[in-house]
């Protein structure tokens, strides 16, 4: 039998991933996945990479994590730069050193994104600001010539089980922030509406793959008091409740 735990888009929030992990061995289960996006945001960063640099995971890159590397600080949005500021060498260097992508089982492929971006979402299509679960089509487009059974994905924060084509598809939700805004492809908006840490749990069973969508409380007020801490009333919202208010 396999059964693993999958984990995204953390973004400092070691209040929530320790919450994650506390229910993670309550289940008993050994092996985790985390496809990224790990520090940037103004909460806990270093405490989370360091935690993370600790673990017996397998662990991609995300977006954010390649851009508060690659990128000159100077050009760095407020949550990139605040864990660029926080991080010593040793945890860049960590960063830098975690693949894209990462073929985690057999026939099991993890990505933050898409196979082909870290900065593309995988099962969300942006329409005039409304975001709707994408087409069929579309999805198949996205994976490509991928032929993986199942695909681990992250990115869009909202969690999601989908199956096209007879694959399996599972976005776990973010452990670390439950909303937020985007510019790109188009303005829009990301939420879940309560702010609870997500992750899934994926199991083989004799009748094929079954996954589990899991929401974890933790203490978000906590969390949120460090966001309003560096003047960040957009991370506050979202923290407090898993809504953005506008």
């Amino acid at each position: 039998m396999t059964r693993f735990a999958v984990l995204a888009d953390i973004h400092g929030n070691i209040l929530a991933l320790e919450a994650v992990v506390r229910d993670v061995a309550r289940r008993g289960i050994e092996s985790v996945i985390n496809l990224g996006d790990n520090a940037s945001g103004p909460l806990w960063p270093d405490e989370t990479v360091s935690f993370l640099m600790q673990q017996n995971w397998q662990q991609i890159a995300g977006n954010c994590d390649r851009a508060l590397l690659q990128q000159s600080p100077e050009t760095l949005g407020a949550s990139d730069r605040y864990a660029f500021d926080r991080l010593s060498d040793v945890q860049k260097a960590w960063l830098a050193g975690l693949p894209a992508r990462a073929a985690v089982f057999d026939g099991v492929l993890a990505v933050h994104g898409t196979p082909s971006s870290d900065s593309e979402y995988l099962l969300e299509s942006i329409n005039a600001g409304r975001v709707d679960l994408a087409e069929p089509g579309a999805i198949e487009a996205r994976l490509g010539r991928e032929r993986s059974a199942v695909f681990l994905c992250g990115h869009s924060h909202l969690p999601r089980i989908v199956r096209v084509g007879g694959r399996l598809i599972v976005n776990p939700g973010s452990v670390g922030l439950p909303a937020y805004t985007q510019d790109t492809p188009e303005p829009h908006v990301m939420q879940t509406g309560a702010p609870d840490a997500r992750y899934a749990v994926l199991e083989r069973t004799a009748t094929g793959w079954c996954a589990e969508l899991v929401a974890v409380p933790y203490d978000h007020e906590a969390a949120a008091r460090q966001a309003r801490l560096q003047n960040r009333h957009d991370w506050v919202s979202a923290l407090e409740t898993g809504w953005v208010t506008m």
